[in-house]
């Protein structure tokens, strides 16, 4: 084995042991001792980098999850990896998807990325950026996105061009959507049997598409757990997001139940996405993974008020009779909303061997904080110049360890194009510290004593209110600049619709198949 590796200046021969025949015994023995403690050193160096999967579904929210008190809804593997993990319970993100996705891969705000709205070419995240897969790679990992992108179609907004080996990803925000700008899928798509890009080609997979992604993103976790590399899984799928399609059986009980099409769909997708992480959690038990492995599972904004039902109603009735009401974890705010419960999402970290089981976390933290976290978990160097989060190792490693407070910021955007941002300045906007959270400047709430956000408490605190206003309003001096997509012209082509048809006119598109029996 040694004389055939160059590096090891070992020469071939014909002899029986491979060896140069006049090379002494002496000198062998020190270079295979060398070799050998080359390699022990290359195995520790890898064995050292975690693998890194972080799971992130689109529109689920914080409540329909069972360990979160949800009162009918069935995810006893999402309840398992829940056991097993340090969870942030106040984990705080953007009230829409593009934003989020954006601050996870650059750890800073999402408007510090260009980023104001979800469409309408102000979903772009600024080429000016360095990406977490990027920082990534450098450290020695292989990286792949398997689902939503969500931060611009262009070409060169792609994330194959922004840090990613492998890329399996549907266009837009979600899967057949088209929009009056670049923001397109391929178009006619399918949550059944869609068309995804697999690496710049565009391929016809067969199944349900949630089913689909983790069918690729487990078959390419396993190519790459039998290399020398750790690895980095992003798996986005679009699920929970409308339209609510899924497959009839995971519907079925919904339906039984009295619920509406879009309920059932909305409920039944998040019933299928546990099923998926059932299976993923399978195969990282069966090849022995989990012991090098951080597996993270969290939504990208708050529970969408579309599939989810109406507060207040009861959805259906269960086979006992016993009404199934609407559950939003006695939050206010739904997805697309600057309060608690359109900003709050599980957050579920799981590292056997690393970090306790079964923890909580109450510090608030944030979807910047991502960044910065996987970098010292990995090793990955960040750049000081641009990440604004914090890392939470020490949180995670003992969440009594004394922590300075600090400001979050939320603001939903999405004004119309061509509008002056400055006049949305005081709209449509929160902060956030551990106590407080102080929203559209006329409201203040004791999160402590309040987490519901019943009562308004701004005339209590004067001091807390004068210095919120004063942080919100130097942050924005700085932010509204960094806002690069505000002028940008609505591009007259679809990208996805463009390369589709020039791929189509080949008449090639070929079957996708994961070769991983397990992963069918």
């Amino acid at each position: 084995m040694f004389a055939s590796t160059s590096a090891s200046g070992f020469r071939r021969t014909n002899s029986h042991s491979g060896l140069a025949p006049s090379m002494p015994l002496m000198t062998i023995v020190v270079l295979v001792s060398a070799m050998a403690q080359w390699c022990l050193s290359r195995a520790s160096e890898a064995a050292e980098k975690p693998n890194v999967i972080l799971v992130m579904t689109d529109d689920q929210g914080y409540p329909p999850i069972g360990r979160h008190g949800h009162p009918w809804i069935r995810t006893p593997n999402l309840d398992r990896l829940y056991d097993h993990s340090t969870r942030f319970t106040r984990f705080l993100v953007n009230p829409t998807c593009s934003p989020t996705r954006s601050a996870i891969m650059t750890g800073r705000h999402s408007m510090r990325n260009g980023i104001t709205h979800t469409i309408l070419e102000r979903e772009r995240m600024t080429l000016n950026a360095k990406t977490l897969p990027e920082a990534l790679r450098q450290a020695g990992y292989t990286t792949g996105i398997f689902g939503k992108w969500h931060l611009g179609d262009e070409e060169e907004y792609q994330p194959q061009h922004r840090g990613f080996d492998e890329t399996f990803i549907h266009g837009a925000g979600g899967i057949g959507q088209s929009y009056e700008c670049s923001c397109a899928d391929a178009p006619g798509n399918s949550y059944f049997d869609p068309v995804i890009r697999h690496n710049g080609k565009f391929v016809k997979t067969h199944g349900f598409c949630t089913d689909v992604f983790f069918s690729a993103a487990l078959d390419w976790m396993d190519r790459q757990s039998q290399t020398d590399k750790p690895f980095f899984a992003y798996i986005t799928p679009n699920a929970p997001h409308g339209p609510y399609h899924a497959p009839e059986k995971w519907k079925e009980r919904f339906l039984k139940a009295g619920f509406g099409q879009d309920q059932a769909g909305f409920y039944g997708m998040i019933e299928n996405i546990d099923h998926n992480m059932g299976r993923m959690d399978q195969f990282l038990t069966s090849k022995d993974l989990y012991r090098r492995t951080v597996v993270i599972f969290m939504s990208d904004n708050g529970m969408t008020a579309g599939g989810s039902g109406k507060p207040g109603s009861s959805l259906g009735t269960d086979p006992d009779g016993k009404a199934m009401p609407f559950f939003n974890a006695d939050m206010k705010g739904l997805k697309g909303s600057p309060e608690e419960g359109g900003v709050r999402v599980p957050f579920f970290l799981r590292a056997d061997g690393r970090f306790p089981a079964n923890r909580d976390v109450d510090r608030i933290a944030g979807d910047i904080d991502i960044f910065p976290t996987l970098a010292a978990l990995t090793g990955a160097q960040i750049p000081s110049d641009q990440v604004e989060g914090r890392n939470l190792v020490p949180l995670l490693e003992n969440p009594t360890v004394e922590w300075q407070d600090r400001y979050l910021f939320t603001h939903v955007g999405r004004w119309d194009t061509g509008k002056e941002p400055n006049d949305f300045q005081w709209k449509t906007f929160s902060i956030r510290n551990q106590r407080f959270r102080f929203v559209n400047n006329t409201q203040l709430y004791d999160m402590e004593a309040d987490p519901g956000q019943t009562t308004n408490v701004i005339e209590q605190h004067p001091m807390v209110v004068a210095e919120m206003r004063k942080v919100w309003t130097e942050w924005w001096a700085k932010t509204r600049p960094m806002m690069v997509n505000e002028s940008a012209p609505m591009s007259p082509v679809r990208p996805f619709h463009e390369w589709y048809k020039q791929q189509m006119q080949s008449g090639e598109l070929p079957e996708w198949k994961p070769s991983l029996a397990g992963a069918q």
